[in-house]
């Protein structure tokens, strides 16, 4: 018995003990890192090793403490797989603020699922997820993975700071590489040089590491890339299951993607005759190729490839054109395939696609490509074709695609080439209105804008045109910015050309539209288009003032006045003029009847940092004038 009583006093013994040696505790963090951020990176590792030229691993171990709610996405991730690549390790360990184990993730809290979304017919894309968020902060996550590729592609890169409202304790990146196997990389603000070691084999390894790094303010309105501490790596030498490449110029990438689509282009003979058949009649190569690519919106459908190479290599054209599917590389592969028939050549393209693409250097070739299009060249201008969407305009190249460097994949390697711009008067939108206001304040309107260009686009317009009545009317009740208002008719009109436009049509009732004051009666003209947005103050700005888009907007109102109302006055003219663009309202009587015209036009481009207050009082004389008052008064 006394024997039983000491071995379990050890054992308490042990674990007060252990409880008694805190591994993370927040207070060993200096208070400078803790100051304006949400979290602090105790410890950010990534080794990625390449071993062989087409076997690779990479190990990830991050400590993260977590001060607020608003860094709990810092305590879940997802590890993505599939059966080129294994998760060796997942461990996840919580503890508190005194650096308390608070809990370690169990394989039952580990979910395990398909990488599937809604479009993707083949993929052994898989991923493991975790959250382990807590409730009461501050809290520390301790995570550790490695993973492990049987390829050689693909190299994770590494932001030393992912945001600004984070700090970094420690931080280490480093690339270990076999012999004849060393990799490229590129830095973004980085000032220390890596520590570099080289053994007699020719193998070695490549190592940054950073300390007590604070918090770096982004700046509004600039490239998110131009302010934050990474590093992007990339392989000379590849293999991809069994297809060998070399990736030192974009050129030689190029010979990589062209091994993979050679021999792709097959077409059945039933296929070719039709295409024949389809072109016959037209007159120019762009009439056969809007025919070509019409037929290939109206017989195909969008889907995602994503099984080993499958992820980079199209289906043959044989399997689209029997099945009616495919993803953005087969799609693409077929509609050159259509063009090769009646002799037109067509080029697979490459493209960062989205709304936040990342640029392409021409002495750093490196795999950022998520999209794949169709470049045909004509003698005057470039057709783009985008392959995925049955509803798209033939020769429009809008937000997705447009004003970015793509990489035309050519016989013999590839060029980096740029997309459509569109500049700030072909993405125009024009609206016209008369309004009827009456004695009580109350009235109804006539409006109808037209949208063009990349306006064409917006709020998701281009896709609500093909939409049900319903998902139309739901769709003005959220664009329509006035008060208080009914819809009492609308139409919608798609005109589709290379540079597509809409109209919408729409007639609304309009309850307590004007301000009634005694006899004066208070309206604000500018119906439906006020800026209110002013970009944020920012002290000491050291980045260019980016606009990413160009765009003018024309308004005309005219507002019917009811018998006994007239102007207690009419404001001048308001002008403003800037480096950014140019703003004008003018307000003129006629007859009863008040026109109230409105231009804005903004430029896109990139300025100088010295020039964004000039920015920021460009869009307060702009709110301020969309806000001007006319004053009415009333007779009776």
């Amino acid at each position: 018995m006394k024997r039983l009583v000491f071995v379990l006093a050890c054992s308490v013994a042990v674990v007060a003990f252990a409880k008694e040696t805190p591994k993370f505790p927040v207070s060993a963090i200096p208070e400078e890192l803790k100051k304006d951020v949400n979290a602090v990176y105790r410890e950010d590792q990534s080794v990625f090793s390449i071993i062989s030229r087409s076997r690779a691993s990479h190990y990830v171990y991050q400590v993260i403490t977590i001060l607020n709610s608003n860094a709990n996405s810092y305590a879940s991730d997802a590890v993505g797989y599939d059966k080129l690549t294994k998760i060796n390790t997942l461990k996840v360990t919580v503890y508190d603020a005194e650096g308390f184990v608070v809990s370690r993730l169990k394989n039952s809290e580990i979910a395990d699922r398909s990488v599937f979304d809604g479009f993707t017919l083949f993929s052994d894309d898989r991923m493991k997820t975790f959250d382990v968020s807590q409730g009461s902060y501050p809290y520390t996550v301790e995570i550790e993975y490695e993973l492990e590729y049987k390829f050689l592609f693909y190299i994770p890169p590494f932001w030393v700071q992912n945001d600004d409202k984070t700090s970094v304790e420690h931080s280490l990146y480093r690339l270990k590489y076999a012999p004849g196997l060393e990799p490229r990389y590129k830095t973004y603000h980085i000032d220390t040089a890596p520590s570099i070691e080289k053994a007699a084999d020719g193998s070695g390894t490549i190592t940054f590491e950073h300390k007590n790094v604070r918090p770096i303010r982004i700046e509004p309105l600039s490239k998110r890339q131009g302010q934050l501490p990474s590093i992007e790596a990339a392989p000379t030498n590849f293999e991809y299951e069994n297809y060998v490449g070399v990736m030192d110029t974009w050129s030689n990438y190029g010979l990589w993607i062209n091994s993979l689509i050679k021999g792709r282009d097959a077409l059945p003979d039933a296929t070719r005759q039709k295409i024949k058949s389809l072109t016959a009649q037209a007159k120019t190569d762009e009439e056969k190729i809007k025919i070509l690519y019409e037929y290939l919106q109206s017989r195909t459908r969008y889907v995602g490839i994503q099984v080993g190479i499958g992820g980079h290599q199209p289906f043959e054209a044989t399997v689209v054109d029997q099945n009616g599917y495919g993803d953005c590389k087969a799609l693409s592969n077929y509609m050159i395939a259509m063009l090769k028939e009646i002799g037109i050549k067509g080029y697979y393209t490459l493209i960062d696609a989205g709304n936040s693409p990342r640029e392409i250097d021409p002495k750093f070739p490196r795999v950022q490509f998520n999209h794949a299009i169709v470049c045909v060249p004509q003698k005057i201008d470039t057709i783009w074709l985008e392959c995925t969407n049955q509803t798209n305009p033939f020769g429009y190249q809008g937000r997705f695609t447009g004003d970015r460097k793509a990489l035309v994949i050519t016989d013999n390697g590839a060029k980096v080439v740029n997309t459509i711009r569109y500049p700030a008067e072909k993405n125009l939108q024009s609206r016209t209105a008369d309004v009827f206001l009456q004695p009580n304040g109350d009235a109804s309107a006539k409006i109808k804008t037209s949208y063009s260009g990349l306006q064409y686009e917006n709020g998701n317009l281009d896709g609500i045109l093909t939409s049900q009545f319903d998902e139309q009317k739901k769709w003005l009740q959220g664009e329509i910015d006035i008060p208080s208002f009914d819809i009492t008719t609308f139409k919608m009109e798609n005109h589709k050309s290379k540079i597509p436009s809409a109209q919408v049509a729409v007639d609304l009732t309009l309850k307590r539209f004007a301000t009634l004051s005694g006899k004066r009666v208070f309206v604000t003209p500018n119906l439906m288009n006020r800026s209110s947005y002013v970009p944020e103050k920012v002290e000491s700005r050291k980045t260019k003032v980016l606009l990413n888009m160009g765009f003018t907007d024309f308004d005309t109102i005219r507002y019917h006045l009811p018998e006994g109302i007239y102007p207690e006055f009419i404001p001048k003219p308001i002008l403003l003029k800037s480096r950014f663009g140019e703003y004008e309202a003018t307000f003129t009587l006629d007859q009863n009847d008040l026109i109230y015209i409105r231009r804005f036009k903004l430029q896109r481009g990139e300025y100088p940092s010295e020039s964004y207050s000039e920015l920021i009082d460009f869009y307060k004389g702009l709110n301020k004038a969309d806000n001007t008052k006319l004053v009415f008064l009333s007779k009776t």
